[in-house]
This record gives structure tokens, sequence and C-alpha cells, in this order.
């Protein structure tokens, strides 16, 4: 099985358009996602220009701050002060990767924690840890994107989580570390696997839920995956001709996983779905 985040995220999408058109009457006005992007790089823009046609898809006003790349850290740090001060923002964002003379983890620890939809604050990652309730029942934090997505995706499938194995590929604080979290909210077992990991391939065949975020053009090969497995691949690459794939050879391990996602068409659109959400929960929370 084959499992389309972009048919998922399109049916949560018209739900969430469905409950931000009752906002204006409930709370005077819909929810205000800012986004801040320094510099020019084509993929950053991408992925805010992607941003921007889901809010105007569900009815979220959206605001595109475009900083130039010679932008001081000083000069950011001041920017997003102004944004968690505006009581009309409820959202925030900085797109990453920022320019090396910039501090990311300064930048991103300097938006307001209730404001902070990427749930990177100390305060969101703390709260994620500490706690075994899930994002969908206590919208009182905001956890990561795209972990959040991958168990959509999951239970979309439904794909039974409670005492399965689970293998993470990649310790990422964005992508590998909260879904581990996240697995074992819902009673998996899990692994975490990195660079340093020593038989690799053992441990990865031992798993019932496969998730795979390591950046590396089709890393995960079909002898490295158990007959029956689910493959989440969460990479965004592109091989040496330049065409986009995944951290999963596709081609090889589909017939062998009892459900996978692609690239592209996957998680991604699961992420900028998952964003949505982590706004609207921001906005309620905020009320």
């Amino acid at each position: 099985m084959i499992l389309s985040g972009k048919e998922l995220s399109d049916n949560i999408k018209s739900q969430l358009a469905q409950e931000v058109a009752t906002f204006p009457a409930k709370y005077g006005r819909v929810p205000h996602l800012a986004v801040v992007l320094v510099g020019d790089d084509p993929a950053s823009a991408t992925y805010v220009r992607n941003k921007g046609k889901a809010c105007e898809k569900i009815g979220i006003h959206n605001t595109t701050i475009h900083l130039p790349a010679e932008t001081s850290e000083e000069t950011l740090l001041e920017q997003i002060r102004l944004l968690n001060e505006d009581d009309g923002v409820d959202g925030i964002l900085v797109q990453l990767p920022l320019p090396p003379h910039i501090d990311e983890l300064k930048a991103l620890y300097a938006i307001a924690r209730e404001k902070d939809v990427d749930g990177f604050h100390p305060e969101n990652v703390a709260a994620l840890w500490r706690r075994r309730t899930k994002p969908e029942t206590n919208p009182q934090y905001c956890v990561p994107c795209t972990p959040r997505g991958i168990i959509r995706l999951l239970k979309a499938a439904n794909v039974d989580i409670d005492g399965k194995r689970a293998v993470v590929v990649g310790r990422s604080n964005i992508v590998g570390l909260p879904v581990a979290k996240l697995l074992l909210n819902e009673n998996a077992t899990v692994t975490i696997c990195h660079s340093h990991t020593k038989d690799l391939a053992q441990i990865t065949r031992e798993a019932d839920i496969l998730v795979v975020a390591v950046g590396k053009p089709h890393f995960i090969t079909a002898e490295m995956v158990k007959k029956g497995a689910v493959v989440i691949d969460v990479g965004i690459d592109r091989t040496p001709e330049g065409k986009l794939c995944g951290d999963v050879d596709f081609e090889s391990v589909k017939d062998k996983a009892s459900v996978i996602t692609p690239v592209p068409g996957g998680v991604g659109p699961m992420t900028i779905c998952s964003l949505m959400e982590n706004t609207i929960d921001c906005f309620i929370n905020r009320q």
C-alpha cells in the first residue's frame, strides 16, 4: 500500500477550512501566521510559498517577512521580538536553514512559546518529553510538524502502533527524537539509530514500523527491511541526476513493505498540514 500524504492532507485541510470559517463569528478574526525567511535559498522559498498556499486554502491570514541574506542576527531577533509583541499574530515560524552568521537556536528560542508553531521552543520540547498525552487531545503545546504528520499518516492507514517494534533512523531535534517520543506515546517499543549505530541493517530488519530521516538518498535498501514492515520515508533528497527522491530506495522496498510513503507526496504534505493545525491550536489557546 502506497500511503499518500497529499490525499490525506487535502482532506484534513478541507475540514480545517470549515472550522476556520466559523472563527470570525466566534472570535472576531481568523488565525494569523507570520513566516520569516532570511536569504534566497530556493528550497526555503518553495517551502514558504507552499505554506502560504495552504494558509490561503484554509483561510488563515499569512504574512511572509523576507529579509536579505546579510541581515544581522540582532536585526532578526528584533523582528521576532516585534512579532512576539503583536497581539494580532498567533504563530511565528522562522524558516530554516538560516545564513551561517546567525545562531539558529538563538533565533528559534527567541520565539514566544505560545506562538511557536514549529514546537522548537525549550518549553514545548520539555512538554513533549514529560507528558504522554497526544497532540490532538492536548493542544496546549505544539509538537514539531513532521512528527505530528507521521502519526496522522500511520493512523489514517490503520497501522496498529501499540506494542509494535518501531525503529527511527536519525536523531535530529526536528524529526528523529520527537517522532520517537510520539511513537512511545502510542505504546510502541522504540529504537533510535544514528551514524554511530553498529549493525544498522540488523536493527532495521527487526522493525514493524521503520521511520527514516537521515538526508541520504536511497540509504535504506530492500535487504534492510523486514517483509510486511511499515516504512515512513521523511527524506527529501536528489539523485546524482537531480531527480527528487527519499532516504528509502522506493522501487526496491515497495514490494516488501506492507505500507510505504512515496517521495514526493508522502510525509511532506502532512508537515504543512500539521503546521496549519499548530497555528490554529496557538490561535485558540490565545483566546
